[in-house]
């Protein structure tokens, strides 16, 4: 049972991570650095804050379950 409910999030956890935008590489920042945006204050709203915290709960989940089966 935990082996599926393992698999399912590990699932669903891969799809949110691949929907969160990609931070490092919006207006060249590779090129330049990105030293101004990396320490900046922007704050995640909406959809980004709803997805981030998904994927932070859905990895302490996963963690969980991971140590419940390995300790079982």
């Amino acid at each position: 049972m935990l082996e599926t409910i393992l698999l399912i999030i590990s699932i669903i956890l891969i799809a949110i991570t691949l929907l969160q935008s990609n931070k490092a590489s919006e207006a060249g920042q590779i090129i330049t650095g990105g030293n101004e945006a990396l320490f900046g204050k922007v704050k995640e709203r909406g959809l980004e804050l709803f997805i981030s915290r998904l994927t932070m709960f859905l990895g302490l989940v996963f963690f969980v379950i991971s140590f419940l089966l390995f300790v079982r």
